[in-house]
């Protein structure tokens, strides 16, 4: 599944996600801004867990969880094209 982040939305080198739509701003720890940057980058949550699973000594159904709640957030605080 493609999750489009908005073309407006800022992430700092620091992990400081800014959505000026909504004057909000949230701070991500390294692996929440990888991931971020990742579908960012137009990578689908299945090409994520790839990448992800390969690189740490995750299982993919753990970290499929994981990607589920954090793209569930990133719709929560509107960060997402889709709702």
């Amino acid at each position: 599944m493609k999750i489009r982040i908005k073309s407006d939305i800022a992430l700092s080198k620091t992990g400081f996600v800014f959505n000026p739509q909504t004057g909000e701003s949230f701070s991500l720890n390294p692996m929440g801004s990888e991931i971020f940057c990742l579908l960012r980058d137009g990578f689908s949550t299945e090409e994520v867990v790839k990448i992800i699973t390969d690189r740490f000594d995750v299982s993919a159904h753990s970290f499929s969880t994981d990607l589920d709640d954090f793209v569930a957030m990133l719709r929560r605080y509107e960060l997402t094209d889709e709702a």
